[in-house]
């Protein structure tokens, strides 16, 4: 079953699906990127691949309705990773006050700018975050928070998306936690090749089971 929540963050609220899967022993909270939104088809394959592992998902909008058309016109906001990084904070503590998911591990997936919230975010929260996975993500946007991350961290890039592969690599040498470039072989930066989402996915569970001490 998948629920549709309201979370509160600061004066705005937050629209979210959250997924638990029967015996989920982690929550993994997904941050998506640039002009997106938790209707996004490829965090919502990954989201059902976690799923399927027994990890519970959290998909929710990081701007409210009015901030994403204010976005639209104008990209004020997707490049305000400060602000994406306190949405993905608030997310998490409201997940640690609600009684299905206060006890559950959590993980961070970010993809394109949330790459750069979720590392941001787990630099604040760092008692609460056990792992953090980037897909095609801008880690480079943390600046001077890289080398405050703790979460061991999985960044997962395209071979074909030559200038975000350089970007993560600067990032990756940046970093002194527990940290991993994974290369998909012909994939380009959204991963629409056939079998890259597939393996992002199985990548992303593999590592955030071997991380959020799932049973």
């Amino acid at each position: 079953m998948t629920n549709e929540v309201r979370i509160q963050a600061g004066r705005a609220v937050l629209s979210g699906n959250l997924h638990i899967p029967e015996g989920a022993g982690a929550l993994v909270l997904f941050a998506h990127g640039s002009g997106s939104s938790r209707q996004s088809p490829r965090n919502q394959f990954v989201a059902r691949t976690l799923n399927e592992a027994g990890l519970a998902t959290l998909l929710f909008d990081l701007l409210t309705q009015e901030e994403e058309a204010l976005d639209i016109r104008t990209r004020e906001h997707r490049f305000n990773i400060r602000l994406l990084a306190e949405r993905l904070v608030d997310a998490t503590k409201w997940a640690k006050q609600q009684g299905e998911t206060r006890n559950l591990q959590i993980g961070y997936f970010g993809s394109s700018t949330g790459g750069a919230a979720a590392l941001v975010a787990a630099i604040d929260v760092p008692q609460d975050v056990g792992a953090v996975v980037s897909r095609g993500g801008r880690p480079d946007l943390a600046g001077e928070a890289l080398s405050k991350v703790q979460a061991p961290t999985l960044l997962i890039v395209g071979s074909n998306d030559d200038i975000v592969i350089e970007l993560n690599e600067q990032a990756r040498d940046k970093m002194c936690c527990e940290v991993k470039l994974e290369i998909i072989p012909g994939a380009t930066h959204l991963f629409e090749e056939p079998g890259a989402l597939e393996k992002v996915a199985k990548l992303a569970s593999d590592w955030f089971i071997a991380h959020l001490a799932v049973k």
